[in-house]
């Protein structure tokens, strides 16, 4: 769908900074409300907006526009804070980073949807939708302000990536599931995996001789300026390489899409099975054949990094400003509160082995933001399962390809907090505009959602009604 924009208006609403602190500033909070398809009776669909541009999920979020006429749904698409024209500060933002927080955004929510009912006189249920870092605030929101949203979708959202909840979690789950997405089960080559896990070790080999180091950097299409001279040059190299298998087992959609790499260019139809494609090939075992399977390795990497077709060679940090912005100040919520580390091991997944070091990860919080790594919060703030057992009004929903679903819900604690498991699906594919390459469990997925979201607005006004009846 084209110019979804242009049935919208682009509006600002004066925010308060601190919603914890009496006479703190204002910011000028962006969202969008698009209101073509609203009836009376009908419903907000507010979109719980994270860490990015808020036009990036207003262009991709299908699951709210298919179903706007059903509904008679008034759009709305909250832009979170410190993203996208939602930075207070302006350029001096970086010096100010204490206001970006969870509780502070979903305070923004809350008073932005009960200033836009109390504006357009409308008694009317509010439903919210968040993929991932979004799904997160979403449930989170429904929980802390329950009686603002009526219930929630909440699409690959990792709730339970943190430490204190009752269940420890599997540090390797993400690691493993994407090792699960490059395998002949989720339909990648036969070699895939072994490929790839062989091509760690032959990266440090290399790279520990000048001559060494020149193949590496041939082999894998390296630009001739980037810097491989060190031990720590491997590790950016190998963390540079990884991340790309991260980012397609997490866009492993039946189609080309440009989510993933936020509207920019565009990945294929499941990118993860293209790019093993260049690996389905046993490679001999001398050094040869080491060069020959790392030169594979850069075509399989080239379907992330070059997905325009049109790069000479790989440069290994070349992000646009803003992406770079967004990633840092992401970077700040996960030091400041959201601290969710990963590890690999090398033999339940693809990788090498990075075990858990608290001090390392709380040392670089510190040199980037001066604060020390918050471990316990989120259970402690939100709550982990004893939270879900009270909660109501939630669908998490996950796909067997997305590496978030390691941490996601994945079993209903009641008959109004269910999971929803999408085979075949990889992150947030439900939130998308449906497409007539979607798996049919994906479209199971998105009629349990509308039977949910069908409950909570009958709910809401049958309750309406039951008020009337009492009015003096």
């Amino acid at each position: 769908p084209t110019n979804l924009i242009e049935q919208c208006d682009e509006k600002f609403f004066t925010q308060t900074l601190d919603h914890f602190d009496v006479g703190a500033p204002t910011y000028q909070q962006r969202y969008f409300v698009c209101d073509n398809h609203f009836q009376p009776g009908g419903v907000m669909f507010f979109y719980v907006g994270n860490e990015a541009d808020v036009e990036l999920y207003l262009n991709h979020t299908g699951l709210m526009w298919e179903n706007a006429d059903e509904f008679g749904a008034m759009l709305v698409f909250a832009e979170h804070r410190y993203f996208g024209k939602s930075v207070p500060f302006g350029k001096d933002v970086t010096k100010h980073m204490k206001y970006l927080s969870t509780e502070q955004a979903l305070a923004d929510y809350a008073v932005l949807i009960t200033y836009l009912k109390t504006e357009w006189k409308l008694d009317i249920p509010v439903i919210g939708f968040g993929g991932s870092y979004g799904g997160m605030l979403g449930s989170w929101f429904r929980m802390k302000y329950p009686h603002i949203i009526d219930g929630v979708i909440a699409a690959s959202a990792p709730i339970l990536s943190y430490f204190g909840d009752e269940v420890p979690h599997d540090l390797g789950g993400y690691a493993q599931v994407a090792t699960f997405t490059a395998s002949p089960a989720a339909g990648s080559a036969e070699n895939c995996v072994s490929n790839i896990r062989r091509a760690w070790p032959a990266m440090k080999a290399l790279g520990k001789t000048t001559d060494g180091r020149r193949k590496l950097k041939q082999a894998l299409s390296l630009c001739a300026d980037t810097p491989l001279d060190t031990e720590e040059d491997i590790d950016v190299l190998m963390e540079w390489a990884r991340d790309s298998f991260y980012s397609m087992a997490m866009g492993n959609y039946p189609y080309p899409s440009s989510y993933i790499m936020n509207g920019v260019s565009e990945l294929p139809a499941y990118p993860m099975r293209v790019a093993c494609s260049h690996l389905h090939d046993a490679f001999d075992d001398t050094e040869e054949g080491e060069l020959e399977l790392l030169r594979a390795f850069s075509k399989t990497v080239g379907v992330y990094y070059n997905s325009t077709d049109d790069k000479e060679c790989f440069q290994l940090s070349a992000p646009s400003d803003e992406d770079a912005m967004d990633s840092n100040f992401w970077d700040y919520i996960y030091c400041a509160e959201l601290y969710g580390p990963t590890t690999t091991d090398g033999v339940k997944d693809m990788f090498w082995r990075t075990p858990w070091n608290f001090s390392t990860d709380n040392a670089s919080c510190h040199a980037e933001w001066g604060i020390d790594a918050r471990i316990m919060w989120p259970t402690i703030h939100y709550g982990g399962r004893r939270f879900l057992e009270v909660a109501s009004n939630i669908v998490f929903s996950n796909g067997n390809y997305d590496p978030c679903s390691a941490t996601g819900v994945l079993q209903n604690y009641s008959d109004s907090v269910v999971a929803v498991h999408i085979e075949g699906g990889a992150h947030h594919l439900d939130l998308m505009f449906s497409n007539a390459l979607d798996p049919q469990p994906l479209k199971a997925a998105r009629a349990t959602e509308r039977r949910h979201m069908h409950k909570w607005t009958n709910e809401f006004y049958a309750r309406k009604a039951v008020l009337e009846t009492e009015k003096p």
